[in-house]
């Protein structure tokens, strides 16, 4: 809405627009046109596009990376600790306050029907999901571990500068041993 307006359509004249038909309503304030395909991943598009500064995390990004059998009932999302926790009506958002160092690290910028999504590399996210294994099962953590080796290989050196930067490097050392 905020891109139309500074475009210089008004708000009645998208609500005209979206009651013809023209327009659909993605989420509040997200439009688009309808008849567009439809979208690859809406609840990623739509946390990214109300949420630019959110990095998809913890089993979302597993979903996204592919590297885990869950089916997330939320869009997980990492924001600095300092900031405003993001809340949305639709899609369900669970956000999780990082430290700067940890925030940063290891951010990928995808493109999902046109939209940037800004998630965790495959190892920044194995290592959050060590991290935060009592909240999402350590079933979980090691199918996404096994899948990630089995599917890509295991970039031992990238796991632990990350594993290192969330203070997890001992939780982490007995499954990479086993993994090995």
């Amino acid at each position: 809405m905020s891109e139309a307006i500074g475009h210089g359509i008004t708000r009645y004249m998208l609500y005209t627009l979206r009651d013809r038909g023209v327009i659909e309503m993605v989420s509040r304030g997200i439009y688009r046109l309808a008849e567009l395909p439809p979208i690859g991943n809406p609840d990623l598009v739509t946390v990214s596009l109300r949420f630019p500064k959110a990095v998809i995390c913890l089993v979302s990004a597993l979903a996204y990376q592919g590297i885990t059998s869950q089916i997330p009932h939320e869009v997980s999302v990492a924001v600095p600790r300092n900031s405003r926790r993001p809340s949305l009506g639709f899609p369900p958002v669970r956000a999780h306050r990082f430290s700067k160092e940890a925030y940063g690290t290891g951010i990928e910028t995808h493109r999902v029907d046109g939209v940037p999504i800004r998630v965790y590399s495959c190892e920044k996210t194995l290592v959050d999901c060590f991290k935060f294994r009592n909240r999402i099962g350590m079933d979980v953590v090691l199918e996404a571990l096994k899948l990630h080796r089995e599917r890509n290989g295991l970039d031992l050196g990238a796991l632990l500068d990350c594993a290192r930067v969330c203070r997890v490097e001992r939780v982490m050392g007995p499954y990479l041993e086993a993994a090995l």
